[in-house]
C-alpha cells in the first residue's frame, strides 16, 4: 500500500505573514547568497547542494503543492521516462495506477477541502462549501438502481441524481452556487422510479446521515451497459497514449469477452484537443462492435495543443449530450483520460458546472483517469467531478517507469495496480 501527499496546513496568521515570514525569507536570502559563494557554477548546474538545503518533499505544505500548480508543457525531454515506440507494438499491463473515492472517505475529503490547498482549489473552480446527502433506495429488500433521485429546495430543483448498482444517489447542495442554500434544512428529497413516486419532507442536510427510501414497484435490472473513453490526444499525452491506447485496447477486449453472454454492452471512443487544432473533438458514437472501437484507438496519435489547458469542456459537452446514452441502463460511465485542465476563463468554469450537473441528473459517472502533467487544481476539479457524479477518480503513478512524473494526489494509503486491471475492476464494480 501506498499513501498520498499529506496535506496538513492551516491558513497562516497575520503575525506570521507580516513578522516571522519577512525575518525567515531574509534568512534564507543570506544563506542561499554564502552558498553561492561556496558553490562551482558546474555544481549549480547539476542542481548540488549542501546537506538539509533541499526543498521539502510534495506534500509536506500547502504552499509547496501550489508551487506544482504549473508544470512545465513544453516539448523538451528532461525527465521523461518513456520509450520510443516507433514501429513496435506495446503490449498492454505497463502503465501503473491508483484509486481514491472519496464518496467513500468523505469526511477526510471534506477534512482536506478545509485546507489552505483545498480552499484554494475550490476558489480556482468557484466551487463553494456545501453539503452532502446519500439516499439509499430499494424495493422489496433489493437495491433499486438508475431510479431519479431530486433534492429541491422551496418548489426547486437543485441536484438530480440516479441510483448506482447498491441503490445509491449523492445529492449536493449549493456546490456551484453561493453556499446560502447549503445552511437552510427545508429541503425535499423526490425519487422517482418505474412509475412511482415518493417525496421526503424537511431533510437536514447537515444533519441528515443516510435517507433510506422503500419503493414498492422494483424491476428486473437492465441489461444495458454504456461504456465511454474520452481522451486528451494534445501533445503533452505522447510519453503515454501509445501505451494508454494498449491499455484501453486491452479493457475493451476484456469487458466485452467477460459479458458477452450476459449483457449489452456499448462502447465508444472520443478524442480531443484544443482551439485551433487540427480537431476539437474527434467523437465516435456508441456501438457493438468491439473492432471498430479498438481501430478508433489504435488510430490516435498525440500532436497539438501548446498551452497547458485544453478544450475539456467541449469534449464534456459532446460526450454528454451529442451521444444517444440508453434511457434505461445499468451502469454508464464516462472514463476521462486527461493531463490537463479545460481553460479558466469565467464562462468555461460556468459551463463545466452545468455539465457535471447534467452528466449527475443522467447518471453518467464520471471517472477520470489523471496522466502525467496533473497539478494539484486539476486533481481537485476531477475529484470534485467524479464524487458530483458518483464516480471514482483513479490516476496513473510512477512505478510503471513510463511518462514524466505523476503528482502524487492528496489521498490516504491505496493499492498500485496495473492499470488494465484496475480499469476492468472498477467497471466490474459497477456493473456487478
Amino acid at each position: 500500500m501506498k499513501k498520498g501527499r499529506i496535506i496538513s496546513v492551516p491558513k497562516w496568521s497575520a503575525r506570521w505573514r507580516t513578522t516571522v515570514l519577512p525575518l525567515l525569507l531574509a534568512a534564507m536570502l543570506a544563506v542561499s547568497a554564502c552558498s553561492g559563494a561556496n558553490h562551482s557554477s558546474s555544481d549549480k548546474a547539476a542542481g548540488n547542494g549542501e546537506a538539509g538545503s533541499s526543498a521539502p518533499s510534495l506534500g509536506e505544505s500547502g504552499d509547496r503543492a501550489l508551487a506544482e500548480r504549473e508544470p512545465s508543457r513544453t516539448s523538451s525531454n528532461e525527465g521523461k521516462r518513456s520509450y520510443n515506440t516507433t514501429g513496435v507494438e506495446v503490449q498492454a499491463g505497463q502503465l501503473t495506477a491508483g484509486e481514491w473515492d472519496d464518496l467513500a472517505a468523505w469526511e477526510r475529503f471534506g477534512n482536506l477541502l478545509n485546507t489552505h490547498e483545498g480552499d484554494s482549489s475550490m476558489k480556482a473552480w468557484s466551487i463553494h462549501p456545501f453539503h452532502r446527502l446519500e439516499v439509499i433506495v430499494s424495493s422489496n429488500g433489493r437495491a433499486v438502481e438508475d431510479a431519479e433521485v431530486q433534492l429541491v429546495d422551496n418548489g426547486q430543483t437543485v441536484w438530480t441524481a440516479r441510483t448506482n448498482g447498491d441503490g445509491k444517489a449523492y445529492l449536493f447542495a449549493a456546490l456551484f452556487d453561493n453556499g446560502a442554500r447549503a445552511q437552510e434544512t427545508a429541503y425535499e428529497v423526490k425519487v422517482h422510479y418505474n412509475n412511482e413516486s415518493k417525496t421526503i419532507s424537511q431533510i437536514d442536510m447537515k444533519g441528515q446521515g443516510a435517507l433510506k427510501i422503500d419503493l414498492k414497484n422494483g424491476k428486473e435490472r437492465s441489461d444495458n451497459v454504456d461504456i465511454m473513453f474520452v481522451v486528451d490526444t494534445t501533445g503533452s499525452m505522447e510519453d503515454e497514449l501509445n501505451y494508454l491506447g494498449a491499455e484501453l485496447k486491452d479493457v475493451v477486449a476484456r469487458v466485452a469477452k467477460e459479458h458477452a453472454n450476459g449483457l449489452n454492452i456499448r462502447l465508444s471512443a472520443n478524442f480531443y484537443r484544443d482551439k485551433h487544432d487540427e480537431y476539437v473533438v474527434r467523437p465516435f458514437p456508441f456501438t457493438t462492435k468491439v473492432d471498430d472501437v479498438i481501430g478508433q484507438i489504435t488510430a490516435q496519435e498525440a500532436r497539438g495543443g501548446g498551452d497547458y489547458p485544453e478544450a475539456v469542456d467541449q469534449a464534456l459537452r459532446n460526450a454528454i449530450h451529442e451521444h444517444k446514452w440508453s434511457s434505461d441502463a445499468r451502469a454508464r460511465l464516462l472514463f476521462l483520460v486527461l493531463d490537463a485542465p479545460p481553460h479558466s476563463d469565467p464562462q468555461i468554469i460556468d459551463e463545466m458546472h452545468r455539465l457535471i450537473g447534467d452528466a449527475a441528473s443522467e447518471g453518467i459517472r464520471i471517472i477520470p483517469v489523471a496522466s502525467s502533467g496533473v497539478n494539484v487544481d486539476t486533481e481537485y476539479l476531477l475529484r470534485f467531478m467524479a464524487a458530483a457524479t458518483g464516480g471514482t477518480y483513479l490516476f496513473l503513478t510512477d512505478d510503471s517507469g513510463i511518462g514524466n512524473s505523476h503528482l502524487e494526489p492528496a489521498v490516504g494509503e491505496y493499492e498500485v495496480k496495473l492499470l488494465n486491471d484496475l480499469l476492468v475492476e472498477v467497471i466490474n464494480r459497477y456493473v456487478d
